[in-house]
């Protein structure tokens, strides 16, 4: 009983960061007892065990602080987490946090698949470790083996599709990385990375490709992988991940993996994050849309919203300038600039952008984007 107490409190510590979104207004020890039971359906912070003191930090600092850190959701934190301690081959505490991702929502499918996107990055003998820990789980919750299947490619189609989800991530960026080994045998390792990473591995159903970026991130994080770490980083802007959520992501991994590999990374998000755009990856489009006349003061109040918070929450955002036809307000034209391509995608992902697009669906009779060259790139608007 002993044991089993250990482990589930080494369990909440990876939970923490589940929780943000619903204890924001509450201390650490609520958010951390809330947090906990949510997570494992018991009671934190009990006084009980060999190590008390321990367990008390432990949990407080996790589920109160961790967890009310970024606005991952509970799945999300959980699926970090598992793929941490995966990454870590801590398998009692992946058992654990296993259990707890089930609980807050992970499909036993998405869960598997989170095991099987270890393998690129630690090997198949270590994955197949994380995978027998979690198959225990779903034993132990009645949940019958094998699996529904995810594969998504052939023989003859691993090597297009993967070749099309690497050149969406990493456009032009890794096709001669391996140029120069003895026997011109780098062309197999990048035929490999192709064909068997991104073809195989990163096209498989169950989990988006966002989430396989973002938790491929953590693993590099866990591994202190600081080379592909920076590159890593530019896939998931590519993909749609914001940089606020990569950096949630790390600090998820925390608790697990200690200050000095995720100040590592932490640091080259900083360092990326940094880096001015040249004004000639700019995205600049028109909007021309057509809205209900009926439906007019409903619509300019979504876009309002819309343009106010992207504006101010969004770096990526350089301008979003709306205009109304003088004699027919219901005919809308929008001017938008963003710093590149990847500002754009990261864009389309945020809350206020997914509010405004579900709440005027059916407002929008008419809508035209209209990629446009800018004759002075650059030239900033007064």
């Amino acid at each position: 009983m002993k044991n089993i107490i250990a482990t589930i409190v080494l369990v909440l510590a990876s939970i923490l960061p589940t929780m943000a979104q619903t204890t924001d207004n509450m201390n650490r020890i609520e958010a951390c007892k809330q947090n906990y039971h949510t997570l494992f359906g018991g009671e934190a912070l009990t006084g009980q065990g060999p190590d008390p003191e321990m367990m008390d930090i432990l949990q407080k600092f996790i589920f109160g602080e961790v967890f009310q850190t970024g606005e991952l959701t509970l799945k999300q934190r959980e699926m970090v987490t598992c793929i941490t301690l995966a990454t870590m081959q801590t398998l009692p505490q992946l058992k654990a946090h296993a259990g707890a991702a089930l609980n807050v929502g992970v499909t036993p499918e998405e869960l598997r698949e989170v095991m099987y996107l270890t393998a690129p990055f630690i090997g198949f003998p270590k994955m197949l470790n994380a995978v027998t820990a979690v198959n225990e789980v779903f034993k132990e919750r009645g949940i019958s083996l094998p699996l529904e299947k995810q594969g998504t490619v052939t023989e003859e189609t691993r090597h297009e599709t993967g070749k099309a989800i690497q050149d969406r991530l990493y456009p032009g960026g890794i096709a001669s990385v391996m140029e120069g080994l003895p026997g011109d045998m780098g062309k197999y390792v990048e035929q490999f990375l192709t064909d068997y990473f991104f073809g195989e591995i990163y096209s498989r159903g169950a989990l988006d490709l966002q989430t396989r970026e973002l938790l491929g991130y953590c693993v590099l994080t866990t591994l202190e992988a600081e080379s592909q770490l920076h590159s890593h980083y530019h896939g998931n802007i590519n993909v749609g991940n914001s940089p606020e959520t990569l950096t949630a992501a790390v600090i998820q991994c925390l608790p697990y993996i200690g200050f000095p590999a995720a100040i590592k990374a932490l640091r080259i998000i900083k360092q990326e994050y940094a880096k001015p755009v040249a004004a000639e990856d700019n995205l600049v489009r028109l909007s021309k849309i057509t809205v209900d006349s009926m439906q007019l003061d409903a619509y300019n109040a979504f876009l309002r919203e819309e343009i106010e918070a992207s504006m101010r929450l969004e770096p990526g955002v350089l301008t979003l300038y709306a205009t109304a036809g003088k004699d027919a307000p219901h005919k809308v034209t929008i001017l938008e600039i963003y710093a590149d391509r990847a500002a754009y995608e990261s864009h389309l992902q945020t809350p206020h952008f997914k509010k405004y697009k579900q709440g005027t669906l059916a407002m929008v009779k008419d809508l035209k984007l209209i990629d446009v060259a800018p004759l002075i790139p650059g030239l900033k608007i007064k």
